[in-house]
């Protein structure tokens, strides 16, 4: 008898899963992005903070102050004066060995994410790695210019982000003719990493696998 109505129970069980986990993963992101936007409260004096103000705290304001102060930090940063402050503050930030490292990297990997720029996370490809015959999702950066051009002819910069965090990775450079692009979106690659490939997206954005281990090459640039 159990066996008769387990497999009915379980996809009964299943599907209530894939309704609440996704939002309570949600709820818990949320949450962790809302504590940690409340830490800007500990920039205010602590007799002036409102959970001293008003003798209890109040959830999601530290998000609000973060708001304003990337705001007000963006309008600093628009004019003449305010962009004179920050370079000279970067100087100062770029003359720390440890710091200059983290900040130079952090900042650039930022403004390639925000930037919209054709050449940044542009193009989604597969590279074969670590052997033939398995491919990883990559991301085009940026075409070789200088010594990379010179010593690596007819090749692009990619970056191989890790699963399930994209953010991390390594940096190859690799000849285009090693390389294939796909016809999709950086968003829907995200997703398949991030996702540990549960999320696929349409196979009809993949390219066909050769039965001896190959792959159909892109025709265009990659």
């Amino acid at each position: 008898m159990f066996k008769s109505w387990w497999p009915r129970l379980r996809r009964v069980l299943v599907a209530g899963m894939l309704v609440w986990v996704p939002v309570g993963i949600t709820v818990l992101v949320l949450q962790l992005l809302i504590d940690l936007a409340d830490q800007t409260l500990r920039l205010i004096p602590e007799p002036y903070r409102p959970e001293a103000l008003l003798g209890f705290p109040i959830p999601g304001l530290g998000l609000v102050l973060s708001l304003v102060l990337l705001f007000v930090t963006g309008l600093v940063a628009a004019n003449v004066f305010g962009r004179r402050i920050i370079g000279l503050w970067e100087s100062v930030l770029r003359r720390i060995p440890l710091v200059r490292t983290i900040y130079t990297a952090a900042k650039g990997f930022l403004e390639m994410v925000l930037s919209g720029k054709r050449g940044s996370f542009s193009r989604v490809l597969l590279i074969e790695y670590p052997r033939r015959g398995i491919y990883c999702i990559a991301f085009q950066t940026s075409s070789t210019v200088g010594q990379l051009a010179e010593h690596t002819p007819d090749s692009v910069c990619v970056f191989v982000p890790t699963t399930p965090n994209p953010t991390s990775g390594f940096l190859v450079v690799a000849p285009r003719k090693d390389l294939i692009e796909l016809d999709m979106s950086v968003e829907d690659a995200i997703k398949l990493v991030v996702s540990v490939g549960v999320v696929v997206p349409d196979p009809d954005s993949l390219p066909r696998v050769d039965s001896d281990g190959g792959a159909e090459r892109a025709t265009g640039e990659a």
